[in-house]
């Protein structure tokens, strides 16, 4: 199949096929006589596994290091498992992160009349420093010289 067939089957587009084929995430397709690329069957295995791990949050790092496992059939799964709970440990962080960014926002939007008048908590607060900025929009102890 050429690449537009291996990318409506696979889901991922054919340029997104070729960036992958450029960064070695993936072999390059066989060439036909006129110079289109081919692909297999399995090649299309590949591609669904990177557009799964790729759902997941998986880097293309990581995606290399999971395929190179998935290919390996001596493979020690506390190896893929490492790398599935360090990606984990990543997702934990973020969630914690955003967690931090929505209640902060919230309580910015909340502080907030809402109405005509110009002063507004949310500029206020998005103005100050990270590290001095609180909630309500009232500036914490660290004021910003």
């Amino acid at each position: 199949m050429n690449i537009g067939q291996a990318a409506a089957a696979s889901g991922i587009s054919a340029k997104m096929i070729r960036h992958y084929e450029a960064i070695h995430l993936i072999a390059p397709g066989a060439r036909s006589d006129a110079g289109y690329r081919i692909y297999q069957e399995k090649d299309l295995h590949t591609l669904r596994f990177i557009k799964r791990a790729r759902s997941l949050g998986f880097s293309l790092e990581q995606i290399k290091a999971l395929l190179s496992l998935w290919q390996d059939a001596h493979r020690a799964s506390a190896d893929v498992k490492a790398i599935a709970l360090e990606h984990v440990d990543e997702l934990n962080r973020r969630i914690t992160e955003l967690t931090e960014m929505r209640d902060t926002l919230s309580e910015l939007a909340r502080s907030c009349s809402g109405d005509a008048r110009a002063d507004c908590p949310i500029l206020r607060g998005l103005a100050a420093p990270a590290d001095t900025a609180a909630c309500c929009g009232h500036a914490a102890a660290h004021r910003h010289e």
